[in-house]
């Protein structure tokens, strides 16, 4: 067997959202766009603000997993521009998603929340994001969601 790889902390991602915009049963499940407004990227290795220009396309199959499907950007402190690709699972018991999906704060150990992302720029110092593979794991508040973004070693 192979060595697990190793994670590193990237950054910390408080990603703002305005209100949930349901289209209704599509063909996979529930289906809606969580437009994303704002926020921040705080790390060791990156520090800037989330445009306000992204979305989650989500779908929320019959077992009441949401399927979430995100892309938006970050602009550095420096200007520069990188954009997110993030892709992943919430599912949890149902009083958790049932109170999670009325507003309330949860434990985020309470749910699943994983996500695997790709991020992509054109700027020179962080141009190791372009072939580097991200995971992260989340947690869902009121009207923001908190993403921790490990680069795999």
């Amino acid at each position: 067997m192979m060595k697990a790889p190793d994670l590193e902390h990237f950054c910390d991602l408080i990603v703002e959202l305005a209100p949930i915009r349901e289209l209704g049963l599509g063909r996979a499940g529930r289906r809606r766009i969580i437009p994303i407004i704002g926020g921040t990227a705080r790390g060791p290795q990156i520090s800037g603000r989330i445009l306000s220009l992204g979305a989650d396309w989500q779908t929320i199959f019959h077992d009441d997993v949401a399927e979430l499907d995100t892309r938006y950007a970050i602009e550095t402190d420096g200007g520069d521009t990188i954009e997110i690709v993030n892709f992943g699972y919430r599912h949890g018991p149902a009083d958790v998603i049932a109170r999670l999906a009325g507003g309330q704060d949860c434990d985020p150990a309470e749910y699943y929340m994983r996500t695997h992302a790709r991020l992509e720029t054109g700027a020179a110092q962080y141009a190791w994001v372009n072939r580097t593979l991200f995971v992260g794991t989340g947690a869902r508040r009121a009207s923001s969601v908190e993403i921790s973004l490990f680069g795999i070693k």
